[in-house]
């Protein structure tokens, strides 16, 4: 049987991680639920974000671990995430956000 991957990105997601560490380094994602910056994928530097007990790992895009909270998850563990990528201003926090593009979440039912 094989194991369904939760979380995949785009070549053009691919593309911006890539320039994303050589500039930050490590980094890795979270999906934000919906405060102050919606329902986006969020990019940070992977030592600037503490991942607790409340979060679970998806999987890894360009070899960054994928987070998003147990209450997300289980809302949303019947759906694949594709991370895009598109013009436009994203999450305030999120790394790609000065390049004037942002990360977007697409999904898809199992």
């Amino acid at each position: 049987m094989t194991e369904l991957v939760k979380v995949s990105a785009t070549e053009s997601a691919l593309k911006l991680i890539d320039e994303l560490k050589q500039k930050h380094g490590d980094l890795l994602f979270h999906q934000s639920g919906g405060c102050c910056d919606g329902s986006s994928p969020m990019c940070y530097p992977r030592n600037e974000l503490v991942i607790g007990e409340v979060d679970v790992l998806l999987g890894y895009i360009g070899d960054c671990p994928f987070y998003m909270t147990k209450k997300q998850y289980d809302y949303w563990k019947h759906t694949q995430l594709i991370i895009d990528v598109v013009p436009g201003r994203g999450g305030m926090f999120s790394l790609e956000g000065p390049l004037g593009v942002r990360f977007l979440t697409r999904s898809k039912l199992f």
